[in-house]
């Protein structure tokens, strides 16, 4: 696997973090995505955003 099919823009990995709430990702995206938010500053607070909104509609659901 050709590193340069691992890297992912912002753009990219915010669109792989959304889906990965509804469905599974293929492990290329997975260890994309985890490389990604390793490298990344502004991405992985993106992430925590997501989670606690994916989290509060959980609890609004119930």
């Amino acid at each position: 696997m050709k590193i340069t099919l691992l890297r992912r823009s912002c753009k990219e990995s915010a669109r792989l973090i959304t889906a990965r709430f509804d469905r599974q990702l293929p492990l290329a995206d997975r260890i994309a995505l985890r490389l990604h938010l390793f490298a990344c500053k502004a991405c992985p607070g993106f992430e925590r955003q997501v989670r606690l909104m994916d989290q509060a509609m959980g609890r609004w659901r119930s």
